[in-house]
């Protein structure tokens, strides 16, 4: 139907068919669809996810921590492949009633702690091994008022501009438009910070900068929704120095390729249980045995 001549019905009712390239894993209802046990791996720490901009933000997180030499950190990450919803078992329901990636059970603490939504997680993690989060008032105060502005400003990024841009089944001027100028609104509001502060929140790396990275750094880097000329991005040059600056570190390059099932086969690896996984089980090395 186009954008022309629809007018919505008295009482909305779903046709899965309406809902484009995503059709098969969004639906208006909650609740597990199957009975299957979530995997466990050896850590304490076990992560079932996708590498999606949210999935990243954890493996990154959690490779910079192992970086420091925080070895509790060690970490499982189970791939959960949205496209045939593993999100909608009885186990990831457990974990994540929304039945959305990523989600986290802790189990060093008896029962299991359950932590679900990216930017949860990203806290929990730092509050319980006390890094990339400040501990005093303000600092803490500033990188957190970034890690919320990434959670209340990334589904315009995603859900609006990304899905009409790159994934709706048709082009609609008016969603691309509106999306187009949220997206640009948000990139000037980075751009300008970090025209002050070598990282968002101020000259220390953070959990500001691991959550917001993986949607906007991605972006800058022309591995989202390749739509970097259609942005101009090239403009924001200090968004683009802080992009460039973090998309360098050891930790982040790691970290994006857990749960990654696209892209170039030696930036994917599926699954990851121990820090060798990533010299010995990333997709090219598997696809060539």
């Amino acid at each position: 139907m186009s954008e022309n001549n629809y007018q919505p019905p008295k009482v909305w009712v779903w046709n899965q068919q309406d809902g484009g390239n995503w059709s098969k894993i969004n639906r208006p209802i909650a609740g597990p669809t199957h009975d299957k046990v979530l995997p466990i791996g050896k850590h304490p720490l076990q992560l079932y996810s996708l590498g999606t901009p949210n999935g990243q933000k954890v493996t990154i997180l959690l490779e910079e921590l192992l970086a420091l030499g925080v070895t509790e950190a060690e970490y499982d990450a189970h791939l959960i492949r949205i496209g045939e919803g593993d999100q909608f078992s009885s186990g990831f329901v457990e974990v994540n009633p929304n039945s959305k990636i990523p989600a986290l059970f802790d189990h060093s603490a008896t029962p299991p702690i359950r932590v679900f939504e990216s930017g949860a997680i990203l806290l929990y993690l730092a509050e319980k091994f006390g890094h990339f989060l400040p501990k005093e008032i303000a600092a803490r105060t500033e990188t957190l008022n970034w890690l919320f502005w990434l959670q209340g400003s990334a589904p315009y990024l995603g859900g609006g501009f990304g899905h009409f841009y790159n994934y709706a089944p048709f082009k609609i001027e008016y969603a691309i438009n509106r999306f187009t100028m949220e997206a640009k609104r948000q990139l000037d509001v980075l751009d300008r910070q970090l025209a002050n502060h070598r990282f968002i929140a101020g000259d220390e790396y953070s959990i500001a900068d691991i959550a917001i990275w993986p949607w906007y750094g991605s972006l800058a880097q022309g591995g989202l929704y390749d739509a970097a000329e259609f942005l101009d991005l090239k403009s924001y040059k200090h968004f683009q120095r802080w992009a460039e600056e973090v998309a360098n570190r050891p930790a982040v390059k790691r970290g994006r390729k857990v749960n990654r099932t696209f892209g170039d086969p030696a930036d994917q690896l599926h699954e990851r249980h121990d820090a060798s996984d990533f010299d010995l089980r990333t997709e090219d090395k598997r696809q060539s045995k």
